[in-house]
């Protein structure tokens, strides 16, 4: 007689727009909220995210012209842009084609543009109510 074997409890995956807010929620002033009747992070009501639809799994989110070029030309398979955005300091996002290390970093950069200077200062100083430690490289 064969035993049966107990089902084994599953883990739901995480999706990168879930990743996405766990890390924007690291730093002071984030609120997830909706933009455009899409899900959205904000810092204290300004933009810093959203997704694009969310079948389409893209994340708009605020960056640097410079570093727009950067990661465009580094990782055209993770990074987009559509003529719409092309004017914006900002850039599209394949959360699942996205590294976390990655990830952390654009959201990072996106939380400085939106942030104010108080803010950023006291995260910078470790004084900010969610600063975490950074990590060495």
């Amino acid at each position: 007689m064969k035993r049966k074997r107990k089902a084994r409890p599953t883990r739901k995956k995480s999706s990168g727009w879930d990743v996405a807010c766990e890390i924007a929620r690291r730093f002071p002033g984030v609120e997830v909220e909706t933009s455009y009747g899409t899900p959205a992070i904000k810092v204290k009501g300004k933009f810093m995210a959203r997704l694009r639809t969310e079948a389409e799994g893209w994340l708009a989110i605020r960056c640097e012209f410079l570093e727009r070029d950067m990661l465009l030309e580094v990782a055209p398979k993770v990074f987009h842009l559509t003529d719409h955005y092309r004017n914006y300091p900002a850039i599209l996002v394949d959360l699942d084609a996205i590294r976390r290390d990655a990830l952390e970093d654009v959201i990072e950069n996106a939380w400085r543009m939106a942030a104010s200077k108080k803010a950023i200062r006291e995260f910078d100083e470790g004084k900010g109510p969610t600063a975490i430690p950074r990590p060495r490289r």
